[in-house]
């Protein structure tokens, strides 16, 4: 049985289909629900309250470093911080790449900066990467660039990689968040804090449906090299947060754990 001290724990995204799932499985913490727009953030703490869960919201923008640091002083005004759930981002359909870089790097570095005030004993912060970001060799030629998004001269760096395409860029964006959780692992350390991300796999999303429908020979492709012969559901990535949050995961940390059914397995082999 897991357990977990109580206290405040942010989740970005709160409103997507993984950050809504999330927030149901750690339902006995109090919680703030962020994301880019208001209405659906009251819609979801709403319904959050309307089950017995304690959550307040709070609309923000996690591009822009003066509304991040509103959201950091906002959480600290909630009580003892327990840790931070990182879901919001962009699939490569958006279709430009530059959008990719800023909502899924930039806003992630912003994002691990401004909260590193907030890391404490015993907290914990897990970001959201995925299976796809492992598709990205390690390269002198761009790692500092994602290791350092906000820097001036990173995208450009990066772009010559990608070759236009958004959803390469959602690859590279994703290794980035890998690469910003491990050069942050002995900073949050010496706070008493861990940083961990986690690479989901095909998780049955609204947007993964959706592919479904619109694809299905690639997703039966993608289910044919799934080791445990199914597609991942939200809760299979909320049982894993929800793990990675409590105490026994406190030897955890600065590294990426897969929830992808066993997908790397067959890829890097």
């Amino acid at each position: 049985m897991q357990t977990m001290e109580k206290g405040t724990i942010a989740i970005t995204g709160g409103a997507g289909g993984l950050g809504s799932s999330c927030a149901h499985a750690l339902k006995d913490h109090q919680l703030v629900i962020t994301d880019h727009s208001a209405e659906a953030v009251e819609r979801v703490v709403a319904q959050l309250m309307s089950k017995g869960i304690d959550a307040v919201g709070f609309a923000c923008d996690l591009t822009n470093e003066k509304a991040v640091q509103e959201l950091k002083e906002f959480i600290r005004r909630q009580g003892r911080f327990k840790g931070l759930v990182h879901t919001a981002g962009v699939s490569g359909t958006v279709g430009d790449p530059r959008k990719v870089f800023t909502i899924n790097l930039q806003a992630t570095a912003i994002l691990v900066d401004t909260f590193h005030e907030l890391a404490c004993t015993g907290s914990a912060f897990v970001l959201f990467a995925s299976m796809m970001g492992h598709s990205i060799p390690p390269d002198p030629r761009y790692d500092d660039a994602l290791r350092n998004p906000c820097q001036a001269g990173a995208f450009a760096t990066i772009e010559p990689f990608i070759g236009g395409s958004a959803d390469t860029m959602y690859n590279f964006s994703k290794r980035g968040v890998m690469l910003l959780c491990k050069d942050n692992a002995m900073r949050y350390g010496k706070q008493g804090a861990r940083i961990v991300t986690v690479s989901p796999g095909v998780i049955m999303t609204a947007m993964a449906k959706k592919a479904l429908e619109e694809h299905p020979a690639v997703m039966k492709q993608a289910l044919d090299m799934t080791p445990v012969g199914r597609y991942g559901q939200p809760q299979d990535v909320a049982n894993l947060v929800k793990f990675l949050l409590s105490e026994e995961a406190g030897f955890i940390t600065g590294t990426d754990v897969a929830v992808d059914g066993g997908v790397l397995s067959q890829i890097l082999k």
